[in-house]
């Protein structure tokens, strides 16, 4: 007992003494609040009528909520799985909304979400149906397509034997296996060109780029696909290759880019500010937040452009507005998306996730891009450059450079 005595009375027993009362007040405190909460919900009457009535709802709403699955897992004519109405139930809810940003993501979606991106098999082309067939709108640098020379403009009229005037089947035709070889009939301008190509993993890169040159002068060209993690890196990479590769001027390729996670972007913009806000953020409950270039710029002087066009979204649109408001590039091309809300994704218990939005973002100067959570106005470019499909070259990357070259002779 002596022993016990002076092990007490010593600063490490004091200390853990002095620990122990607080511990044991937190737990008594938390049975004293579980039994006053059972005791309310039995009594409901000394309640005041307000915090009552929300107390009867929300019991009836869950006693409800229990009462139509059982239901329905014992008495629909056909087996119910009692997992599948919950998946449904919470797609109703979201759906509901009216909200097209937002989603529930089943616990298979979620899963498949998550797992790494299995490489669709293609040629590598991205098209547009036309009466006479498809139009090439796009070429995948290194593609099979790319290999076999294939181009922007070009019109698709025949797969194998099949004509494609009036048909809706052509991508499906051009689809197939790896390794087999699709045979496609061309018109470019006037002329039909067959071409032979083996189809294949397509991988789109997050970022390329290449050095062009426009009536003597050296321009850095850098096309960023998504904001997915450490695209900022990448895109830092491109420009600080180009600026040692003697470019006078940069061009920021951002058309049909849809956008991905907003610290990215973040990312991206501070590489050619050196300094200021580049968006603000609120959030319902929250103080709103106002992110600022991070200080690390490598190309803070040099001329550029931001290419854009109706597929460029939401964190695209953070970057356009922000060098655009900021003056430190002009903009070409059509007028942008116009998303002006961001998503924040929270699982569920059920190994599912709720992707919804939570928020709504601003430009530097204040402007919100769209309209709730509504297509809205967007970004109007500095320099309109429409995009013709049809044309063999870019028309749009062609007054970029133009635009370019002059600020930077």
């Amino acid at each position: 007992m002596g022993d016990l005595h002076r092990a007490l009375s010593t600063p490490t027993g004091r200390r853990r003494r002095n620990r122990l009362w607080p511990l044991l007040g937190g737990v008594l405190a938390a049975i004293v609040l579980l039994l006053v909460g059972i005791w309310l919900g039995g009594h409901p009457s000394v309640l005041p009528a307000p915090l009552r009535a929300g107390v009867f709802e929300s019991r009836r709403s869950d006693i409800a909520t229990e009462q139509a699955l059982n239901i329905l897992t014992r008495r629909y004519f056909r087996p119910l799985k009692r997992s599948t109405l919950v998946d449904l139930a919470l797609s109703g809810m979201v759906a509901g909304l009216e909200d097209p940003y937002s989603h529930y993501l089943d616990p298979s979606a979620y899963r498949s979400r998550n797992e790494p991106e299995t490489p669709r098999v293609g040629i590598g082309i991205d098209i547009e149906p036309e009466s006479e067939g498809l139009r090439i709108t796009g070429v995948v640098e290194r593609s099979p397509a790319a290999r076999a020379g294939l181009e922007r403009g070009d019109l698709i009229v025949k797969v194998g034997s099949t004509s494609l005037a009036k048909d809706d089947h052509g991508p499906d035709l051009i689809r197939g296996p790896e390794g087999t070889t699709v045979t496609l009939t061309v018109r470019r301008g006037e002329t039909e060109h067959v071409f032979s190509v083996v189809r294949a993993p397509i991988v789109v890169p997050v970022t390329t780029s290449r050095i062009l040159s426009y009536r003597g002068v050296r321009i850095g060209y850098v096309r960023l696909t998504g904001f997915s993690e450490g695209s900022g890196d990448k895109v830092r990479a491109e420009v600080r290759t180009a600026l040692h590769g003697h470019a006078r001027g940069l061009i920021l390729d951002l058309r049909g880019n849809g956008g991905g996670l907003i610290g990215e972007a973040i990312n991206v913009a501070s590489i050619f500010l050196a300094h200021g806000a580049i968006m603000s953020a609120e959030e319902r409950g929250q103080p709103p937040r106002v992110y600022e270039a991070r200080g690390d710029a490598i190309a803070p002087d040099t001329p550029l452009v931001v290419l854009v066009d109706q597929g460029t979204a939401s964190s695209s649109e953070i970057v356009t507005a922000a060098l655009k408001d900021h003056d430190r590039a002009k903009v070409v091309g059509t007028r942008t998306y116009g998303k002006g809300v961001f998503q924040q994704t929270e699982r569920l218990v059920n190994g599912g996730a709720l992707d919804i939005t939570i928020g709504q973002f601003f430009t530097p100067t204040g402007h919100n891009l769209g309209d709730g959570v509504h297509q809205g106005t967007g970004i109007v470019p500095n320099i309109e450059a429409p995009e013709d499909s049809h044309a063999p070259a870019d028309e749009a990357l062609a007054v970029a450079e133009r635009t370019l070259a002059a600020e930077a002779r």
